[in-house]
C-alpha cells in the first residue's frame, strides 16, 4: 500500500493563539502521534521566530519540520539557519498562482513570477534536500499558467508540489477532476509527491482531500484543531477505515488520536487574559539530578527547562549545582530553576521596589498599589486582580508598560515555624528567551513582587545592552 503523508498546519494557521511553550508541546504531541509533516509559521522577527523554529526543530524526532520562506534569498538564508538542525527539515515556497493574487499580493506579472519560482526553488534546493512548492489559489489560476508554474518548480528541484483550493468553491467531484487534469497535463508530477490543501468554505474540505487521494494525491494538509481546512481526525478516520480498499495508508496512530486531539483542543480553550499565560509548565517535570551527574548533563537539563545561558552563566550554575548536590541527594526541575534564578544572569537593578500596598479579603476584589524606582524616577501603578498576586503582577505591568508571558510561577517554604520564610521563582518569557527571578520574604506577596522585578531587570538589561 502507498503511504499518504499527513501534513499538520495547526501552528502555521493558528500559531498566534499559542504561547512559545505550547508550540513546543504541540510539536511533540504531533510528532508522537505520527504525522508526517509539522508545518510552522515563517520568520518575521529574526530573533524571536528563529528561536521558535530552532526549538521545535530540536524537539521533533521523527516528523518532517516544514517552514515557509518569503520571496527573497535573504529569507531562505534566515529560515535555513534556524531550521538546519532539524532531523528532517523542509523549506516551503508558497506563491499565488491566480492573476489577481499575483498582482495584488506580489505586484508581479506572470512571467516575473515564473522566473522567481525557478530562482527560489533552486536556491532552496541548494540548502535543503526536501523542498515544497505550494501553488496557492491554484483552482482560480489560468490553466496554462498553473501548468508552467508547477513545471518550473519541479524542474528547479521541488520534491513536493501542493495545489490549493484556497477559495473552497469546488465540490469533491470538481476538485477531483481539476486535480486529475493537472496530474495528467504535467508528466513531471509523477516524479514528485503531489499534495493538496482544501478550504472548508463549503464544509467539504475533508471530502475534497480524500477525492484527491483517489486521483493520486499523496500528501494532505490538515489541522488538528479547526482552522478552516481539512481536519486531522476526519481525514485519518477515512483513511483508516477505507485505506485497504483504496490501497493507501497513513502513519498516524489512530489509537492515540482522540486523546491527543483532546489535549490540543484544551491548549486553544485555555484563557490567556492574565499575566499567568502558559502557567503550570510541565517542562522538566520528571527531571532528577544528583551529585553523580557531570556538567554536560546538568547543562542539558538546564536547556530542557528552556534557558539559553552564556558560558559564564553556565559555569556559575554548575558551581551552584555542585554545592547544593553535596547537601541534597536529588535535585529536581524546581530546584534547578531556583539555582538558575539565583546563580545566573545577574545584572544591575533597573527597577527597585520602593513600596507596595495590597488590599484583599473575603467579599472584596484584591487591589495592589506598587511603587518602583527607575533612573531616579518614582513610578507607580494600581490594579485589581483575581487574588493578591494576580493584582500585584498586573500592577507591575501597568508600572512598566509592558506585558511579559508568565512561563512558570513557583511558591515554596524555605524555613519552618511561625515566621517561616517563603521563596518564589518567576519565569518570564521575552524575545523568545526565559528570564528567571527569585524573591525571599516572610510575606509571600512581597517575595512574588521581588521575584517578578528581578526577572524584569534581567530582561531590561538584556534589551539595553544588545
Amino acid at each position: 500500500m502507498e503511504e499518504v503523508r499527513i501534513s499538520d498546519v495547526t501552528m502555521k494557521a493558528l500559531g498566534g493563539a499559542l504561547s512559545f511553550k505550547e508550540k513546543i508541546e504541540l510539536s511533540k504531541l504531533l510528532d508522537r502521534l505520527g504525522v508526517s509533516v509539522i508545518e510552522l509559521e515563517g520568520i518575521q522577527n529574526a530573533k524571536v521566530d528563529a528561536l521558535r523554529v530552532k526549538s521545535v526543530a530540536s524537539a521533533v524526532k521523527e516528523s518532517v519540520v516544514a517552514v515557509p520562506v518569503a520571496l527573497t534569498r535573504e529569507s531562505v538564508d534566515a529560515v535555513w539557519n534556524a531550521l538546519s538542525g532539524a532531523k528532517k527539515p523542509r523549506l516551503q515556497l508558497i506563491t499565488p498562482t491566480s492573476t489577481v493574487q499575483m498582482e495584488y499580493l506580489c505586484h508581479k506579472k506572470p512571467e516575473a513570477m515564473l522566473a522567481l519560482i525557478r530562482e527560489l526553488v533552486a536556491y532552496c534546493r541548494e540548502k535543503c534536500a526536501d523542498v515544497e512548492f505550494v501553488a496557492d489559489d491554484a483552482t482560480r489560476a489560468e490553466p496554462d499558467y498553473l501548468v508552467r508554474a508547477v513545471s518550473a518548480a519541479v524542474e528547479a528541484g521541488a520534491t513536493t508540489v501542493t495545489v490549493c483550493d484556497t477559495a473552497g468553491a469546488m465540490l469533491p467531484r470538481e476538485f477531483g477532476t481539476f486535480f486529475e487534469t493537472l496530474y495528467e497535463t504535467v508528466p513531471a508530477l509523477r516524479d514528485v509527491c503531489v499534495g493538496v490543501a482544501c478550504s472548508d468554505a463549503l464544509a467539504m474540505a475533508d471530502a475534497c482531500a480524500v477525492t484527491a487521494v483517489l486521483r493520486g494525491a499523496r500528501e494532505i494538509k490538515v489541522s488538528s484543531h479547526p482552522a478552516g481546512g481539512a481536519l486531522l481526525p476526519n481525514v485519518t478516520r477515512v483513511l483508516h477505515v477505507k485505506g485497504e480498499e483504496l490501497g493507501v495508508r497513513a502513519a498516524v496512530r489512530t489509537v492515540e488520536l482522540g486523546r491527543v486531539t483532546g489535549q490540543i483542543a484544551r491548549m486553544f480553550e485555555t484563557g490567556k487574559n492574565t499575566p499567568y499565560d502558559g502557567f503550570g509548565s510541565s517542562a522538566g517535570a520528571e527531571l532528577v539530578l544528583s551529585q553523580h551527574d557531570d556538567k554536560p548533563a546538568v547543562l542539558q537539563a538546564v536547556a530542557k527547562l528552556g534557558y539559553d545561558l552564556s558560558e559564564e552563566d553556565q559555569t556559575a550554575v554548575w558551581e551552584a549545582f555542585r554545592r547544593i548536590a553535596q547537601r541534597k541527594e536529588e535535585i529536581g526541575a524546581r530546584e534547578l530553576d531556583a539555582i538558575v534564578a539565583s546563580a545566573a544572569m545577574q545584572v544591575p537593578a533597573a527597577y527597585t521596589v520602593k513600596s507596595y500596598v495590597i488590599n484583599t479579603g473575603s467579599g472584596i476584589t484584591a487591589m495592589a498599589h506598587i511603587k518602583l524606582e527607575k533612573d531616579g524616577r518614582e513610578l507607580e501603578g494600581v490594579s485589581l486582580g483575581d487574588g493578591p498576586i494576580d493584582a500585584a503582577f498586573l500592577a507591575l505591568e501597568q508600572v512598566t508598560g509592558r506585558h511579559c508571558e508568565m512561563d512558570d510561577f513557583q511558591i515554596r517554604t524555605v524555613t519552618e515555624g511561625h515566621e517561616a520564610m517563603g521563596e518564589t521563582v518567576v519565569r518570564l518569557r521575552a524575545g523568545g528567551r526565559l528570564y528567571p527571578g527569585r524573591g525571599i520574604s516572610t510575606d509571600i506577596v512581597g517575595a512574588s513582587i521581588r521575584a517578578y522585578v528581578n526577572a524584569l531587570n534581567r530582561i531590561t538589561y538584556e534589551e539595553e545592552t544588545v
